[in-house]
Parts: structure tokens; C-alpha cells; sequence
């Protein structure tokens, strides 16, 4: 089971995720599909896996996509074999949205499943999209509601429930011929059963060999949180772009988060286009988080997630696209080749590696690094 912290979702589910959010308002998106393949390496885990989504118009105003998602995971993460042993399995997406267009708004129905052996998650969402003032600005509403079921391996018995609101706004602006920018808010409730049951945290045992013991963790059934963002996408006189983005997160655990994004791209002649990014975020710790608690029971809540520790993590992006040459198969108009490469370097400050060391607190800080590849061709039709 994965939580939504987790490093290998946040690098590798917006990859099939990202295209059924809402396309610009007043244009459907045209006729396309995608296969992809993707392979996440980092810190004692691996995730692989295919994705096939396909977008069609019905008529000028409806649109449908479809993306089915596969993971392959196999994980020996610091987490598992400090307190578990290692294990695999496979996590199902399917997806399903739907665009209607009228006049200059555009609303957009979607509904995810996803599976796995102990957990499985429900989401429906609904955004609705506003051209005005010339087209030059659009503004944006959407709700998510997610419904999901945590269960344990093992335990039959265990089965917890997980829901999820989720509000968000946007105002996007064609500031000049050559600057666009957005503004974006989101707000997420969660309650439930938000801990990993498998999880536990450590506390001081001078009566064990170790000088620790480890007890299951226990986190709020609640939590709320909120997010600001801005993008900014200036286009160069030689067809080039650069991009910007920062984005500032804070939840009643006491997690502060800045998200930092700079990137390029760069065309070649009718046929290739080049890409680099770079990534900067840091956030605090929860406010029940600690690597090493005094003794047993020593407060309500108790977490040792790394996910929930201090920490920063860097990732660099380049990546391709080719314009393939005419294929002359029946119905496609054109079609590429997409090659995105990620590396992503991850420092906790309060994290430490309890299998390393002699003295139980002194161990060394936990730091990983992580390599991505995204592989996948497109045509549109």
C-alpha cells in the first residue's frame, strides 16, 4: 500500500493523470492517443508499468478520455526492511472523462478507479471552465470527491474508510503576445483512516539489545490543507519558451511545503522539440512527526514517515519529442516519439537510517537519489 505522500506517486502518477484535467475552455482538445511507459528506480523501490489513454470529439461540443494505468512495484524501500520484508504488487488505474462545450464554457465529468491487493480508491470530479473579457482571460472552477477503502494483508477484518474533498480555482491571463500566467487555489479535506497500517515508529528501549522498539503509529483523522500557485509561460522571439512556477502548501499538521519549478523548451527545425527542467521543493515536519520518540505511548499521535520529516528533493527533467515523418496509415494525421528522462535527489534532515550506526539517535541522516523514465508515442487522428 502506497500513501499519497509517497515519492513514487508523486513522480509517476501525474504522468497519466495530468491529461484528463480539463483542456482550455472554448476548445476541445483534438482526436489523439498515447501508449507510455514508465520506470521509477529510487531508494530500495521500483515501479514499472504501461499506460494507454485515447481522446475523442463527438461532433463540435462533447469529447471522451479514457486512460487505463498499470504499476508494477517491487519495494525494499528503508521503510520495509527496517520494520517488514520486502514485497511486490500491482496497482490498477482506469479512468473515464467527458468534455462538453458550450459557446465559450467548458465543463468536464471525470471518475478514476484504483485498485491494489489493500487498497482501493473512488474519485469524481467536476471543473467547469469561463472564457471572457476577449478570450484573453479564462477562469476555472472544480470539486473532487474521493472515496477510498483501506485494508491490511493478513487481516480480513481490517477495512477503513478514507474521504476526500478537494475545491480549486484558477484565473488564467494572456497578460501580452508573448506572456501568459495563472493563478491557481486548491483547498483538500481529509478524513479517515489516514496512517499506513503497516507503519510503525520507533521510541527509546534501554531493555532491548537494539536500544529501540518500534509501536504502531496513530495519525489525526482529519486533515486539511490549502495551496497557492503561480505559473508564468514567456515565448522567445526564436520560437523558444521558458516557464516558471512556484507553489506554496500548509496543512493543519504543521506541514509547510515551497515548490519551486524553472524550465525550457526549445524547438528544432519542423520536427524535434528539446525540453529541461528543474525542480527545487522543501517542506517542515508534522507536528507529531519524530525519527526517535522518548518512550512509548509519549504522545496522542505518533509518526515516523519520512514522507512526514523535514526534507528537500531536487529533480532535473530533459527530455524529446520527434515529429515522426508521415506514416500514411489510414486516419492518423501525425504522430510522435516522447523521451523524458527525470533524476531526483532527496535530503532529510530528521529522518535518520536506523540500520546504520552504533548509537541509537546518532545514526546517519537518510538521503536517496531517483531515476525516472518516460517513453511514449502519440498520434492524433
Amino acid at each position: 500500500m502506497r500513501t499519497r505522500n509517497d515519492v513514487t506517486s508523486l513522480l509517476t502518477l501525474p504522468l497519466a493523470l495530468a491529461s484528463l484535467a480539463p483542456a482550455d475552455a472554448a476548445v476541445l482538445p483534438e482526436d489523439r492517443a498515447d501508449a507510455l511507459y514508465h520506470r521509477y528506480e529510487g531508494g530500495g523501490v521500483t515501479v514499472d508499468g504501461p499506460s494507454l489513454l485515447v481522446r475523442k470529439k463527438f461532433g463540435e461540443n462533447f469529447s471522451v478520455v479514457a486512460n487505463y494505468y498499470l504499476d508494477m512495484v517491487s519495494s525494499a524501500s528503508i521503510d520495509v526492511v527496517t520494520q517488514a520484508s520486502p514485497y511486490k504488487e500491482t496497482r490498477r488505474q482506469a479512468s473515464l472523462a467527458v468534455d462538453m462545450l458550450h459557446g465559450k464554457t467548458q465543463y468536464t465529468l471525470a471518475y478514476t478507479n484504483s485498485s491494489e491487493n489493500d487498497y482501493t480508491a473512488n474519485t469524481a470530479s467536476f471543473d467547469l471552465s469561463q472564457d471572457m473579457f476577449g478570450d484573453l482571460t479564462t477562469v476555472s472552477f472544480g470539486f473532487t470527491r474521493a472515496w477510498d477503502e483501506v485494508s491490511r494483508n493478513g487481516d480480513p477484518g481490517f477495512k477503513e474508510p478514507v474521504d476526500r474533498w478537494s475545491y480549486r480555482a484558477s484565473i488564467a491571463q494572456i497578460v501580452t503576445r508573448e506572456l501568459m500566467m495563472n493563478l491557481t487555489f486548491e483547498t483538500v479535506t481529509d478524513e479517515g483512516y489516514l496512517n499506513n497500517p503497516y507503519r510503525s515508529a520507533r521510541y527509546l528501549d534501554p531493555d532491548v539489545a537494539a536500544g529501540y522498539a518500534w509501536e504502531p503509529e496513530v495519525y489525526p483523522h482529519t486533515r486539511t490543507s490549502n495551496a497557492v500557485a503561480i505559473n508564468a509561460d514567456y515565448f522567445l522571439w526564436y520560437r523558444a519558451a521558458v516557464h516558471g512556477t512556484y507553489r506554496y502548501y500548509t496543512d493543519s499538521w504543521g506541514v509547510d511545503a515551497n515548490t519551486l519549478r524553472l524550465g525550457y523548451t526549445h524547438p528544432i527545425g519542423d520536427r524535434w522539440i528539446l525540453e529541461a527542467n528543474y525542480r527545487w521543493y522543501d517542506q517542515t515536519a508534522a507536528d507529531f512527526y519524530s525519527d526517535l520518540f522518548p518512550f512509548e505511548n509519549s504522545q496522542n499521535f505518533l509518526g515516523r514517515d519520512k514522507e512526514l520529516s523535514t526534507f528537500q528533493s531536487q529533480m532535473v527533467t530533459v527530455g524529446a519529442t520527434w515529429r515522426l515523418p508521415a506514416l500514411n496509415w489510414g486516419g492518423i494525421e501525425r504522430s510522435t516519439v516522447n523521451v523524458f528522462y527525470d533524476h531526483a535527489l532527496y535530503d532529510y534532515s530528521d529522518f535518520r537510517d536506523a540500520l546504520k550506526g552504533d548509537s541509537v539517535g546518532t545514526e546517519p541522516l537518510y538521503h536517496f537519489g531517483a531515476d525516472v523514465l518516460r517513453v511514449f508515442f502519440s498520434v492524433w487522428f
